[in-house]
């Protein structure tokens, strides 16, 4: 009986070990999960404030863009105005001098005119 006794104390001996093993298996893996869990939410972070930095960098430089067009616009808009002005004043001009001095306004357009017209024969 004590050849019983000692296979059955073996067997319980050798499943204590074996599930001793598998507990060390069990956290050993619960442990290296854990870690990559943890890389990667570090990992995750870093991409995510780079992408946050990034995000601001574009719409700073969308911004800045934006704000020059808009002054570019405004500039281009009062240059228009500028030279339209002008023109009107100019034109104002030749209707009061062709008013004040209509002979002289008639001989220098045919004198204009057939002037351009030389020009453009050649």
């Amino acid at each position: 009986m004590s050849k019983s006794v000692s296979s059955t104390d073996t067997a319980a001996g050798a499943n204590a070990r074996i599930e001793e093993g598998a507990e060390r298996v069990k956290q050993a893996t619960s442990q290296v999960v854990a870690n990559a869990k943890d890389a990667l939410d570090r990992a995750a972070d870093r991409v995510e404030e780079g992408m946050h930095s990034a995000t601001d960098k574009v719409a700073g430089a969308a911004s800045k863009a934006t704000e020059k067009a808009a002054d570019l616009n405004e500039r281009g808009r009062a240059s228009y105005d500028a030279a339209m002005d002008r023109a009107d004043e100019w034109l104002e001009q030749a209707r009061d001098y062709v008013r004040e001095k209509p002979v002289q306004a008639v001989a220098i357009a045919l004198g204009a005119g057939w002037l351009l017209g030389r020009i453009l024969r050649r």
